[in-house]
């Protein structure tokens, strides 16, 4: 960027987390690092680096008071906020190990988490959680005291021994923020245990260290270029490893500031008002973001589909010859024209500023990104593990594939397995699980190879691809071999279907469970003289056929045998709270599975649909 600057802290400057921290306020005490609206007066609020170092040093003395030891374990489950940091930066200038929690997970698993974890010390949002979480968490296990950070004068139903209001168990005043001395194992002590998200069973304890997502961080820092003068939009959950690691490890190391959104739901008006220059996601937002256009374009002009249409057409063309992958053409001409009748708009509504959209967690579709980059709005996809720190690839500005996963960071070594599993060795991957040695041993091998599950291969310039997942291919009574993924994002761009899952292990032929847009069902309703109150109606044969066929021209570029023949439709979606998908929102399967085995069971036992 022309002008901007580059005022990086190198791993082997910072060392460790806190030290990477300290180094910061040190280079830059008066930049700004943080800003989060601040409900009390209405107002966007800014704090300078020195302005959070002040605040550590509070926290640091607040658990240096609770007797705590290095090592020993802290969690720490608020929404994206200052005190995140100021927490996490505290606990680990003490040596102490912060387990990340997601503010939206089940209490029960909570539970389990802070047992398995061993915590004895949990920073909380407010009491209302509290009170959802303890008859979960009991009185007895390691966990000894609970700081709510937020009270406004209900400290749960009655202060209890362990419970302390935020305000009331930080010191007033502070001799000021310090850096241990001494870092017992350096870059290589445990910085943080986090815990996957249970697609399968029971959360596993990924162990992390300083060393790894200090790594992590700069490898993306110097990958994708991050400056002082960037502003980071923060809305994934800091519990999140993408989020964490390169939305506040990597800002903290080029000097970014941080604007913490209020909420997924103002998002819009976060992007609007903040303008951010970076962004770190998830493919659900641009899926969300897709369906509204697509909306917008349905009930608009004919006009105006065929401009979108072509804007996104020319667009496109214009970026593939910036990367150098296509010739000029006249088209380009009309750029200009169209990107200023449609791209500029669209940009404006997400702040206009963006230069970079880091997507990552789930994939992306490549027909999305295509609109996206096509309308302006850098999409970066990249790839990863919470056992990799988590990123082990991703595109860049100037040699963007957005169909693949992009370029595995230097320093990495890749080679692949049986059945093309992506094997991966380098200074990003976990120590292991925490309490879990066979779980260990069967993910990282004797060479230290992590096997990632992922079926993945590399193209001759070096762009890694994605092509399956061992764990969920589904086989067919006949032998056919199919990923469900990719079927499952092709049928969800359909605004539709709010969610689905493809099912056909060991069955003669592919069926779907599918969850509809509430908001799209009236109308599809409507069309065939349907009550939309009544549920018994999704069971309409005029409705399910539709359903197929919509599903058919999703899937129409799919080879023959990727033909889903039967559907059964339901308007109850699949929730954190109701166990079918998890705080990271992958589809728990075999919980869905049971939860619809009798839907399952009649789609097989009622024939085929065309």
């Amino acid at each position: 960027m022309s002008g901007w600057v580059q005022d990086v802290i190198t791993e082997q400057e910072a060392k460790t987390l806190d030290g990477l921290f300290a180094e910061r306020v040190k280079r830059s005490p008066d930049g700004e690092a943080y800003r989060a609206f601040e409900r009390a007066s209405g107002t966007w609020v800014s704090r300078s680096w020195r302005q959070i170092a002040d605040e550590v040093a509070r926290w640091q003395r607040a658990l240096s008071r609770e007797g705590l030891k290095a090592g020993d374990k802290v969690a720490v489950l608020l929404r994206n906020c200052p005190e995140w940091v100021i927490f996490d930066q505290a606990a680990l200038s003490l040596g102490l190990v912060v387990v990340p929690l997601y503010t939206d997970d089940r209490p029960d698993n909570v539970a389990y988490i802070l047992d398995h974890a061993e915590v004895t010390l949990l920073l909380v949002q407010d009491a209302g959680r509290w009170r959802r979480l303890e008859p979960a968490i009991g009185d007895g296990g390691p966990l000894r005291r609970v700081v709510l950070l937020e009270s406004n004068g209900d400290q749960g139903g009655g202060i209890e021994e362990r419970l302390r209001v935020a305000d009331d168990w930080l010191p007033s005043e502070t001799a000021g923020y310090r850096l241990r001395e001494t870092v017992d194992g350096g870059g290589d002590a445990l910085a943080s245990i986090v815990y996957t998200s249970g697609t399968t069973g029971r959360p596993k304890g990924v162990m992390l260290s300083h060393r790894n997502m200090l790594w992590v961080a700069g490898a993306a820092l110097n990958t994708i270029g991050v400056y002082r003068e960037d502003v980071f939009l923060s809305f994934l959950p800091l519990s999140h490893t993408l989020e964490r690691s390169h939305g506040y490890y990597t800002p903290m190391m080029a000097g970014s500031a941080v604007v913490f959104s209020r909420s997924v739901a103002q998002l819009s008006d976060d992007l609007s008002t903040q303008k951010p220059t970076v962004m770190i996601t998830v493919p659900r937002i641009f899926e969300r973001v897709y369906g509204k256009l697509q909306d917008r374009m349905a009930k608009g002009p004919a006009i105006g589909r065929a401009l979108f249409r072509l804007a996104v057409s020319v667009g496109w063309r214009r970026f593939e010859r910036q990367q150098g992958r296509a010739r000029w053409t006249p088209a380009l001409l009309l750029h200009p024209f169209l990107d200023a009748l449609v791209g500029r708009k669209v940009r404006d509504g997400l702040g206009g500023r963006l230069r970079a959209c880091a997507a990552g967690g789930a994939p992306l579709s490549e027909e999305i990104a295509r609109v996206f980059i096509g309308l302006g709005i850098p999409v970066l996809q990249g790839y990863g593990l919470t056992e990799t720190s988590p990123l082990l690839s991703v595109n860049t500005l100037k040699d963007n594939i957005p169909a693949s996963v992009g370029l595995p960071l230097p320093g990495l070594q890749l080679k692949f397995g049986d059945s093309d599993e992506l094997l991966v060795r380098g200074p990003n991957v976990m120590a292991g699980y925490w309490k879990n040695p066979e779980a260990t041993a069967d993910t990282i091998d004797a060479e230290g190879w992590l096997h990632t599950g992922d079926q993945a291969r590399l193209d001759s310039n070096g762009h890694l691809y994605i092509t399956g997942r061992i764990k969920d291919i589904l086989v067919l009574s006949n032998g056919e071999k199919i990923p469900p993924a990719d079927m499952e994002m092709a049928i969800a761009l359909d605004t539709l279907f709010e969610q689905v899952m493809v099912v056909g292990e060991g069955r003669p032929y592919l069926t779907a469970l599918v969850v509809l847009n509430p908001a799209q069902w009236p109308e599809l309703a409507a069309k065939y003289g349907l009550d939309p109150s009544d549920e018994a109606a999704v069971e309409d044969d005029r409705v399910t056929g539709e359903v197929l066929n919509r599903i058919r021209a999703a899937l129409k570029d799919f080879p023959g045998y990727a033909k889903v023949r039967r559907v059964a439709l339901t308007f109850d979606p699949w929730t954190i709270d109701n166990g079918l998908i998890t705080p990271t929102l992958k589809v728990k399967r075999s919980r869905v599975l049971e939860r619809y085995s009798g839907e399952v069971t009649t789609m097989y036992n009622a024939g085929l649909t065309g």
